[in-house]
């Protein structure tokens, strides 16, 4: 395993990062501890990125979430500090005003709960899950900076922003005089390439690490799709339908291409797609969900 640097932190993180979103459904928690904890000691996977609203298949728009979180802190339950563990908050897990967005109320009672949930004392990477435009960004930043300094978050940073509403909330983290978030995760891969026209060049002008997620666009950039054949019966597609985004004509030329790409380069579809999220400006690791120990031991053979 290959491993970098989370900037402005002492944060030393696997270049893969272990996504959970299947914790709970489909993968049963006694099966999910065992793949975290063997993508750690068998393939050197550190980093581990969760939510307060993860819990599998079994999502439903403000259901309470936890799952995975609660799954998180069992694998690491005596080994906490060979784990980096990332969470967030934004997403609506309730019915409260503070179970919805990112407010400063919000930010102080879901942190708490996430860290009743892991078991632990602290959070390495917590992420503002989604902009809130009803929260200024000087509060957000100023509620963060207390967590900072209470020592209960390690480091902050965001995930679905674009590059305006990330310019706005490090202006307003600069005149609070708050330590800036230190990643960005937006959604990148093959097909949906938006995040480097301006988000990727801003992170790296303001020293943001990037994180991408769906990477391999919910699985159509592993090699088990193809725009004439049905879905295999375990993939996404089958499982999870509403979770996958519609293909065009488009798309499923860039990922015929990225076949032929992969077969030149000896590779899997999945290696050749995480090579090219990891090889983008300004990455620190690649986000994968995974389901099966195969799936971890494939994408870390990319990094080789």
């Amino acid at each position: 395993m290959k491993y970098a640097v989370i900037p402005r932190t002492d944060m030393k993180v696997s270049r893969l990062c272990l996504g959970t979103m299947t914790f709970g459904t489909p993968v049963p928690a006694q099966e999910a501890i065992r793949l975290m904890r063997m993508a750690l000691d068998e393939c050197g996977i550190n980093f581990v990125d969760t939510a307060n609203m993860y819990e599998g298949y079994s999502r439903t728009a403000g259901s309470a979430g936890g799952v995975a979180e609660e799954i998180v802190g069992k694998a690491a339950e005596g080994r906490r500090r060979d784990f980096v563990i990332a969470t967030k908050l934004g997403m609506k897990v309730g019915s409260a005003p503070e179970d919805d967005m990112t407010a400063p109320a919000a930010i102080r009672a879901q942190l708490r709960r996430s860290l009743k949930r892991m078991n632990t004392d602290y959070v390495d990477v917590y992420y503002l899950h989604r902009y809130d435009p009803d929260t200024p960004p000087e509060q957000i930043a100023r509620a963060m900076g207390e967590e900072l300094r209470a020592g209960l978050i390690r480091a902050w940073a965001v995930s679905n922003y674009t590059a305006q509403q990330l310019a706005a909330l490090l202006r307003a983290a600069k005149e609070e005089n708050i330590a800036p978030p230190v990643l960005c995760q937006p959604r990148m891969n093959l097909i949906d390439q938006e995040a480097l026209g301006e988000l990727l060049p801003l992170c790296c002008k303001k020293g943001l690490g990037v994180v991408p997620y769906q990477v391999l666009h919910g699985g159509y950039l592993t090699g088990k799709y193809t725009a004439a054949s049905a879905a295999p019966a375990d993939s996404r597609m089958t499982e999870k339908p509403g979770w996958m985004k519609p293909m065009t004509g488009r798309d499923w030329q860039t990922v015929e291409e990225a076949r032929r790409q992969a077969q030149q380069a000896g590779v899997t579809v999945t290696q050749y797609a995480l090579r090219w999220a990891l090889a983008q400006q300004g990455v620190v690791s690649a986000l994968i969900g995974i389901k099966r120990e195969e799936q971890i031991k494939e994408a870390a053979e990319a990094l080789r």
